[in-house]
């Protein structure tokens, strides 16, 4: 992590040579840029006493389906190179900009963010920072890659059914999904409408709170912890706690009774119920399949389409589903949502692990449909619920696992703040610890 008093044109040289060095085999940024200007002008800021705030000078990395004014949005794929080029940088990336945020690139990603494992089969994949055997996950790999590796401070992503906190908890760091429509998608290739949200990614809950105030429009204010004691930590026993990995089931007891010695209180929250009623009006098709079958039906019915065929395929089916049953998907899912909202209005958090499972070997995955397809499910299990049911999520790293993991805190829609706060609290408990 950067010292307090690194310049930022220091910062950025040391990235860039980096990135230079390995630059026959890139597999993190789709696209660089050198960014110097940015760093010497908030270097000069400082100096004179200036500063925008917390993130200028600090280096950002983009996900590839923001627009840069100039050049086309590729969104992870090669169907899209000859794309009109933008004609406006999206509205997240003006606003870090004005904040005297560097953006140094954009970061690979599955195609179209429609996958969860972190591969794309027109690029290289980002191996997992941690061990470059295993998968990043997805859909937002580069960015938790470029932060965990250190060529960025702060990565931008996108969140649809845990695409910011999936690659985070595969990577030890903390990711963010805030509330839908909290920050403006202007500009943000879409997956789908109604589930889209965008996130950072970054190693501490104060870094993912002054990126998302920037993107918000708002202005950022030092984070400031709350008391774990009296807090009500609902624990959803059930269809969501099964099947974890050993270690993780372990690290996640241990996690309980760190905050139960800190003085939240604990309490089972069933919601197998809402997750069942979920399933079946989803028996149709995921609605992130069904709304990008509709994005993308320009190219769909191209049989040589270069397209992933994981992709491909799925959103060949859905666009067979007619759209008054979509219309009653998306009137079921607001019924849904309150009652979820309902169920939940006893409670400050929902505590979950952010996945049932480690990161995997690129290998096992790479070659095997059956094996992708059941680890992919298992990314998405437990992180899509925020997604589904309109909620606001985080993950922070979770202590006592081999590889990395992470710790998932939920809370209803709005409740972005606190969340982040109650985020910074649990990360303070987790380092005494």
């Amino acid at each position: 992590m950067r010292q307090s008093n690194a310049a930022s044109r220091d910062q950025l040289e040391t990235i860039l040579t980096r990135l230079d060095d390995r630059r026959a085999e890139e597999r993190v940024f789709m696209k660089l840029y050198h960014a110097r200007a940015e760093a010497d002008a908030a270097d000069r800021r400082r100096r004179e006493g200036k500063s925008l705030g917390p993130l200028d000078g600090r280096i950002v990395s983009i996900k590839d389906l923001f627009d840069i004014a100039g050049e086309p949005t590729l969104a992870g794929s090669i169907i899209r190179r000859d794309a009109p080029p933008a004609k406006a940088d999206a509205a997240v990336v003006r606003r870090l900009r004005a904040a005297g945020a560097v953006i140094i690139g954009k970061t690979h990603m599955t195609e179209f963010a429609f996958t969860a494992v972190g591969l794309n089969p027109h690029y290289p994949v980002p191996s997992n920072a941690i061990d470059a055997s295993l998968i990043p996950g997805g859909s937002s790999s580069g960015a938790a890659v470029s932060v965990a590796e250190g060529t960025s401070e702060i990565a931008i992503g996108s969140d649809t059914g845990g695409s910011v906190r999936i690659p985070a908890a595969l990577h030890g760091l903390v990711g963010f999904k805030p509330s839908a429509r909290r920050l403006p998608l202007d500009g943000a290739f879409p997956l789908s409408p109604s589930l889209d949200s965008i996130g950072a990614l970054a190693r501490t809950a104060a870094d993912c709170a002054a990126a998302d105030a920037v993107m918000a429009g708002e202005m950022p204010k030092p984070l400031t912890p709350l008391s774990l004691g009296g807090l009500k930590l609902a624990i959803p026993q059930g269809l969501l706690l099964e099947g974890l990995a050993p270690d993780i089931a372990r690290a996640f007891d241990a996690s309980l009774q760190m905050l139960a010695r800190a003085g939240a209180k604990l309490a089972d929250c069933p919601i197998d119920d809402l997750l069942a009623r979920f399933a079946e009006a989803t028996s149709i098709g995921s609605l992130a399949g069904l709304e990008a079958s509709r994005i993308h039906v320009d190219w769909l019915t191209d049989e040589n389409a270069p397209v992933d065929i994981r992709v491909k395929s799925t959103l060949r089916r859905r666009l067979a589903v007619p759209e008054s049953a979509i219309e009653n998907l998306l009137r079921t899912r607001q019924k849904l949502v309150r009652a979820m909202d309902e169920r939940l209005t006893p409670f400050d958090l929902i505590l979950l692990p952010t996945t049932p499972i480690s990161a995997v070997s690129i290998a096992s995955v790479e070659g095997d449909k059956r094996e992708y397809r059941r680890v992919e499910d298992l990314l998405l299990r437990n992180t899509q619920v925020a997604n589904q049911f309109d909620l606001t999520a985080i993950t922070v790293p979770m202590p006592g696992t081999r590889l990395p993991a992470g710790l998932m805190l939920m809370a209803r829609n709005g409740a972005d703040e606190r969340l982040l706060r109650l985020a910074a609290s649990v990360e303070n408990l987790v380092r005494r610890a």
